[in-house]
């Protein structure tokens, strides 16, 4: 009988929850935190990362004081353990779907200010068309969800994009625009004519995308040209959190025009300056082509997809 090579040695013999240890360290700030999150004691989740990488003959991660990071090693290993992970998940879904109906799961992760007609039209003929599948709608900040997406921990994103993944698929789902409010305590409020002048020096709130390098970039130079407090008072991913502390008077922040327009009318905020060519953002429907997606997923996209199609963009622009 022919000696195992290396590779398939390394196939027999390596335990797949030193490799699920790993993932979540390297997706962690420290080891006390990833043991934390895997509610383990941190001498546990030291000794399996110092048998994965005596198993593997490589350092994984960089690890002193103020240094936590992959090496080079653990970049890769980081990789391709996220593509075991993403198998090992849908397998179970897998097998059961070979002779099931459509009744899979479909987990959607979006950020929080998605309001678009599309996406509930979507949603109202999945649920018609397949009674038995089920899905979950978890909000989160456009960079986890996509993370998520390209891990194969969900099924489909709804968010912002900065910079595209040749690994993943895009569809624009809708473009909106951002304006300014204030809340109605905020000295601002009810003031007519205002000019970004009034704006300057003011505390602001925003959302944890609104910087220059990531999603909301052109949200974050409109707030810049405002010449706001450097300094933003409060933060969230969570368009009802940044609508929140806005009306609570904690600053001036940014929100979506159609998303915010019954709280105008209500006089609950109140809009400031610029009140012409307000920033435009795209929402993407974005997706790994690469994950087996059960039947339930595909119908999801196929039927979101299919629609976008079918809409000219012009009736996907809220203003």
């Amino acid at each position: 009988m022919s000696s195992l090579t290396p590779p398939e040695r390394l196939a027999r013999d390596l335990d797949w929850n030193l490799l699920r240890t790993f993932l979540v360290l390297a997706d962690s700030r420290s080891v006390t935190e990833a043991a934390e999150r895997l509610s383990l004691k941190q001498p546990t989740v030291s000794s399996a990362l110092k048998r994965l990488e005596d198993r593997l003959g490589k350092r994984l991660i960089n690890r002193k004081p103020g240094r936590f990071e992959l090496t080079a090693a653990g970049r890769l290993l980081y990789d391709e353990a996220i593509d075991i992970h993403g198998a090992i998940l849908r397998l179970g879904t897998a097998i059961r779907d070979v002779e099931d109906e459509v009744s899979g799961h479909v987990r959607i992760v979006m950020a929080s200010h998605v309001i678009s007609p599309l996406f509930d039209q979507t949603l109202n003929k999945f649920h018609r068309d397949h009674p038995r599948a089920t899905l979950s709608i978890e909000a989160m900040a456009s960079r986890s969800a996509l993370t998520a997406v390209a891990a194969r921990r969900a099924s489909l994103a709804i968010c912002l994009v900065m910079d595209r993944s040749p690994q993943l698929e895009y569809r624009r789902l809708f473009r909106e625009y951002f304006g300014l409010f204030c809340g109605p305590t905020h000295p601002l409020y009810g003031r007519e004519g205002l000019t970004f002048a009034d704006l300057a020096g003011h505390s602001s709130v925003s959302f944890v995308t609104d910087q220059m390098d990531d999603a909301l970039r052109p949200v974050a130079k409109m707030r810049a040209e405002a010449q706001l407090d450097a300094r933003i008072v409060g933060t969230s991913p969570n368009l009802e959190e940044v609508r929140r502390m806005i009306m609570a008077g904690l600053g001036i922040g940014p929100l979506p025009l159609h998303v915010v327009r019954e709280d105008v009318e209500r006089g609950r905020l109140w809009r400031l300056p610029p009140y012409e060519a307000p920033p435009a953002i795209d929402v993407h429907v974005v997706w790994n082509p690469h994950a087996k997606h059960n039947r339930a997923e595909a119908a999801m996209l196929t039927g979101l997809t299919d629609l976008i199609a079918r809409t000219p963009m012009d009736e996907r622009i809220y203003n």
